[in-house]
């Protein structure tokens, strides 16, 4: 089969399409023919090495997220058959013709999505969904903000929280980004380079924030939360590190947390595909949310993929195209 491997750690001119051996699934496994591969930030922090948990990269192919066929079920999986279309989560090797997955990070391709479609919902919905309503139970009626906001990330939050009945604010970078993320529900859209979202937003406040970026922002983020607020950390693009007044914790009585979720265990990731498939799937069937695509390549061209997604220019996802 053909795959594309990190050469060894660096930039986009280290991933290189090879011929490869198909893997066989465990009992436990499922091997998926693969139809597509969503593109996603931490895969690029593992062609370069910095990912948490990914080791020695060398070999290793990338992709963590695909939508595809059923091509074979191990001895003890009794929920998939041969040709059922699904997409999954992986800790890695999306990025080829076929994949093994543990058969539990499976969902069933949801009715009226393609695959591109189907193959950028995993990584995205699982982050959102644990990040935002799981560890900040972001409630009815209260304010989101998420950093970030034109991300596969952030335009998946934002379709997830409106359609659940919250308030919407995000950052991005420039005009076009903040247009296209009021078209899908941003009640405040914040060009972070022409106005600062503390001021735009220290009125009205938040109980709710989804953060990738940290740096300076951390001691903004929670300067802005409301009584009980909760911060939540996905990444740290501008850095970990940041200033803040922990008696203000205290009096305002703020939570602060985040997480990763490739490091996870296989339990903890099959229990949160349960709940999203009983709480996002639904939505999709009522046409409340839908992942928004912004390019797609063929995989051999995935080193170009990954110059877009450094490059931030898009808005949504990119995904890979597995011609069989």
């Amino acid at each position: 089969m053909n795959a594309i491997i990190i050469q060894q750690p660096g930039g986009p001119d280290v991933l290189r399409l090879r011929e490869m051996s198909q893997p066989s699934p465990a009992a436990h496994e499922v091997l998926i023919r693969v139809n597509a591969a969503g593109v996603n930030r931490p895969d690029v922090l593992m062609r370069q090495g910095k990912y948490a948990g990914s080791g020695d990269v060398a070999g290793l192919v990338p992709g963590l997220e695909i939508a595809g066929t059923v091509a074979a079920c191990g001895a003890e999986v009794t929920r998939w058959q041969r040709g059922d279309a699904v997409c999954a989560l992986l800790p890695a090797g999306g990025y080829a013709d076929y994949a093994v997955v543990d058969a539990r990070h499976c969902l069933p391709v949801p009715a009226g999505l393609s695959m591109v479609e189907a193959a950028a919902l995993p990584e995205t919905v699982f982050t959102v969904w644990h990040n935002v309503f799981q560890r900040g139970a972001l409630q009815p009626g209260e304010t989101l903000l998420v950093h970030g906001g034109s991300s596969g990330i952030g335009t998946t939050a934002i379709q997830l929280a409106r359609a659940l009945g919250s308030r919407v604010a995000i950052t991005a970078g420039d005009d076009a980004k903040c247009s296209a993320c009021r078209e899908l529900g941003a009640d405040w859209a914040i060009n972070y380079k022409t106005e600062d979202f503390e001021q735009v937003l220290n009125d009205e406040g938040v109980d709710v924030i989804l953060d990738m970026i940290g740096g300076d922002y951390i001691a903004k983020n929670l300067r802005l939360l409301k009584e009980d607020g909760r911060l939540v950390f996905v990444n740290a693009m501008q850095g970990g590190k940041g200033e803040f007044n922990a008696l203000e914790v205290m009096r305002r009585r703020l939570s602060i947390t985040g997480s990763t979720l490739r490091p996870r265990s296989a339990e903890f990731k099959a229990a949160l595909a349960a709940a999203v498939e009983q709480h996002v799937w639904p939505l999709i069937a009522a046409g409340k949310f839908r992942p928004v695509i912004y390019k797609t390549f063929p995989l051999a061209e995935a080193a170009a993929a990954h110059e877009l997604m450094e490059s931030s220019a898009h808005i949504g996802k990119i995904v890979l195209e597995v011609t069989q």
